[in-house]
């Protein structure tokens, strides 16, 4: 601790044990917490730099009528000293800790009440229980009886940190095999009895399934983290009362429950959740069948190659809803009684359908000796629940199922829901064995969709996306179906124009992520070619929604790709298309697209830079331009991104020099003189290097930005200019004469005069060493409130504050309020 901080902290600690002086901002106090913990972790003894603490807990361990906040603070602050092993003597030698953490001791003083308090308590054993004689003082002394009634606490950060710490005490004192002794046996044993007891009782008395269902993710967190002896030790305990859980089919704990299974599943001796498993796979409720089923799946990845049947259960369980609904051969012949008694509850049969399509393309997955169909069938039987909820004249297909009429299944039709999931299970299905076989049907299904004309706008995202997933399967598009293909465009088209900005927006972006998919190279032109979209696109840079602009920014540059990589002279409308970003990003009000276009250029000098290619003249002189508007864009992420293009142009300029000079020892090829002493030709490759720069505006664009107000540019800025600086050699700086013009912003000339350079015209190698980047990096490295936010600061706030509320008349009788930072 520095020395200004030590001579305020009594001053601190006085004023904290006035109980006539409460802080108005408790904050402060979890700043100064903060504090101490980084001394001790950082190897400071508290007690030993701080004594004014020990003094401090002393005189708050009998004070009963401070502010709560306060003695909480003391709570944590005693756990925390009480951790290292100098901290702990001393308060054992001052017998506060017995005193200072007696609840009986808080009962009294009628403070246990406050929340406050409870959650100092926990955080300060919490802390405490580093130090391994803390675990023998607070088995020892009966807090683990407090511990567990904290479990159930009505508030829930409370009842939060009581489950965090009883889960460490019952991790802690499990003893090491063959190594623990008798006596720490018996206090493991002891814990672990009085805790099942606990939970035990809990659970026969629990009126609310909220209380139950907390007892079970605390037991299952237990059981996931605790090492063999004691998952068995509380399963056994414990076995009755969860099976009278699994038995009475309560669906809100169906959950919690099958945690508390799949924890406890790994055991070699497992026969206490297997007997549970079975029974949350027997259960007559369906949706209860599904949550357990999907449950079991997907906790039991490990577990399923040795317990098929349960596995094959669980599979069968999850098709029964689709196979009853669609009537695709999913299961062979069923029992329907029980689903259709579901459908009386529309909202719960929604819910378990939801749940059978978001592990359907798992399912698909599973060995074929576990499912009972092929994976394609799957597949159809999720294009046959969409044609369903399309709610037109497809729904003449429906089921009838046993007699009943097709209203039935009402509760289904335009659920947006269902209509979700079945998608998003369609595009995972894509990677399914045999998905092949339905190329056709589902890509049917999908342009129906997309050309339903009141459809959702998330449902036609969702549509787009399974699509393209389905789409990357077309290894021969000439055996698309012609009229598939003329749909499609003609959709495509019609939801470009969509008055909905959504709408609009995942159609631009679809026919942007078409370009990806290598085997649409060779579609015809009327499907979807890049000379078909083209025209869309360069229409969408002109959409009234920014979102819309942006995405046809990025689908364009997407687009012209293989274009860049053939080195292929662009046509006019694309070179039209360049001056249109160019003019987007000098006079679009919204930041997206702007980011767009200055992301389309470092894009295209990605591709265009690489050996033994060049940059073609058209995108050199689109980067000048971008330099000097990006620099005065009000959008930190535009000039972000500008200064990545400007690493890439710095990376190009310099690789010519690396080349020539074969240089190795820096990114940029520091000074180098090879064995014959080509210095000389070293020096005239790196000074033709910075004049390329100087000429396409980079030193002018990163001078300008290293003035930035925001931090992240002006970083970006220094760190490039540093690379700069330390390829140069001081002996090659002396000779070099390559000069730049000054930005126009005065801040960057206002420091250059006050370092002796006050051209409009500067030597790029004097001014690298006059701009002190080191020392400005290190600034521009910390963070914002690295002057203020430091321990004398907060002490300073801390005796300011309390003295102003001491004497209100101070200040002019105003409040004054405290900035903790």
């Amino acid at each position: 601790m520095d020395r200004e901080s030590a001579s305020l902290l009594p001053g601190v600690c006085a004023l904290l044990a006035d109980s006539g002086k409460p802080l108005p901002d408790d904050t402060s106090l979890e700043k100064l917490l903060d504090r101490f913990t980084e001394l001790s972790e950082a190897g400071v003894s508290l007690p030993e730099s701080c004594p004014c603490l020990l003094d401090f807990i002393s005189t708050m361990a009998s004070n009963s009528t401070s502010d709560p906040s306060i003695l909480s603070f003391t709570l944590k602050l005693s756990g925390l000293m009480a951790a290292t092993e100098d901290g702990y003597r001393v308060l054992q030698e001052r017998s506060v800790l017995e005193v200072i953490f007696s609840v009986k001791h808080w009962m009294d003083t009628k403070l246990w009440d406050d929340p406050c308090i409870r959650i100092g308590w926990l955080y300060g054993f919490k802390r405490m229980l580093l130090h391994p004689k803390a675990l023998t003082f607070f088995v020892q002394s009966g807090f683990l009886k407090p511990l567990l009634e904290l479990q159930s606490d009505p508030s829930i950060f409370v009842a939060s940190a009581a489950k965090q710490l009883l889960v460490h005490i019952l991790l802690a004192t499990q003893p090491e095999e063959g190594h623990a002794s008798i006596k720490a046996r018996e206090d493991h044993s002891a814990v672990v009895l009085q805790t099942s007891d606990h939970i035990k009782e809990s659970l026969k008395e629990g009126k609310l399934a909220s209380g139950n269902e907390q007892f079970l993710s605390l037991l299952a967190l237990i059981l996931e983290q605790a090492r063999r002896p004691l998952r068995e030790q509380l399963l056994k305990a414990l076995a009755a009362s969860l099976e009278e859980l699994a038995e009475a089919g309560d669906s809100r704990i169906t959950s919690p429950l099958m945690d508390v299974i799949m924890a406890g599943y790994s055991t070699e001796s497992d026969d206490v959740t297997k007997r549970l498993l079975s029974s949350m796979l027997n259960v007559n409720k369906p949706f209860d069948l599904v949550q357990a089923a999907a449950w079991f799946l997907s906790r039991s990845r490990s577990c399923a190659s040795r317990d098929a049947v349960n596995t094959s259960q669980a599979v069968r369980i999850l098709l029964l809803p689709l196979h009853f609904v669609t009537e695709q051969p999913l299961l062979g012949t069923v029992d329907n009684v029980t689903m259709a008694a579901q459908l009386k509850n529309k909202k719960a049969f929604i819910s378990m359908i939801c749940s059978c399509l978001r592990k359907a393309p798992e399912v698909a997955l599973m060995p074929l000796d576990v499912l009972p169909c092929a994976p394609a069938v799957i597949v159809l039987s999720v294009v046959a629940l969409l044609r369903m909820c399309s709610g037109d004249t497809l729904t003449s297909s429906w089921p009838s199922l046993n007699g009943r009429r097709n209203e039935d299944f009402r509760c289904i039709v335009s659920s947006g829901r269902v209509q979700i999931s079945a998608l998003n299970a369609l595009a995972s299905l894509s990677a399914s064995p045999g998905a092949n076989s339905t190329t056709n049907q589902v890509s049917e299904i999908l342009v129906h969709y997309l050309c339903k004309p009141n459809s959702d706008p998330t449902v036609l995202k969702k549509s787009y996306e399974a699509l393209l997933q389905w789409m990357s399967l077309w290894t021969d598009p000439s055996s698309i179906p012609q009229q598939l293909g003329e749909d499609l465009l003609m959709t495509v088209k019609k939801r470009a124009c969509d008055p909905r900005w959504e709408v609009r927006d995942s159609t631009i972006e679809f026919l942007g992520q078409l370009q990806c998919i290598p085997s649409l190279g060779s579609v015809d032109a009327s499907l979807l070619s890049n000379r078909s979209t083209a025209p869309l696109l360069r229409e969408a840079l002109q959409d009234p929604e920014s979102y819309v602009r942006a995405s046809a920014v990025t689908a364009l540059a997407r687009g012209l790709v293989p274009y860049w990589q053939q080195e292929t002279e662009l046509p006019q409308e694309q070179t039209d298309t360049v001056r249109q970003l160019l003019d987007i990003l000098h006079k679009d009000t919204e930041g997206f697209a702007r980011r767009a276009v200055v992301h389309y250029f470092k894009t295209w000098f990605f591709v265009c830079s690489r050996p033994p290619s060049s940059p073609p003249s058209l995108l050199l002189e689109s980067v000048r331009v971008v330099f000097s508007r990006g620099t005065l864009d009000l959008d930190w992420e535009v000039k972000v991104n500008m200064l990545d293009l400007a690493e890439l142009l710095l990376d190009s300029a310099f690789l010519d020099y690396k080349r020539r000079t074969g240089a190795e020892n820096h990114p940029y090829a520091t000074f180098y003189t090879d064995i014959n002493g080509q210095a000389k030709d070293a020096d005239a490759a790196l000074e033709s290097a910075l004049r390329t720069l100087v000429g396409q505006g980079v030193f002018s664009a990163l001078l300008s930005s290293l003035m930035d107000y925001d931090r992240p540019v002006a970083l970006k800025a220094c760190e490039l200019l540093i690379t700069i600086r330390d390829a140069i050699s001081p002996a090659s700086a002396l000779t070099m004469g390559v000069s730049c013009e000054l930005p126009g912003g005065r801040e960057i000339r206002e420091l250059l005069k006050s370092k002796g350079d006050a051209g409009r015209h500067v030597n790029v190698c004097e001014v690298l060493t006059l701009l002190d980047l080191d020392e400005r990096r290190g600034l521009l490295s910390q963070s914002s409130d690295h002057v203020h936010n430091s321990l004398q600061s907060l002490l300073q706030d801390i005796l300011s504050a309390g003295g102003a509320l001491a004497d209100p008349r101070k200040d002019g009788g105003q409040e004054v309020i405290v900035d903790c930072y």
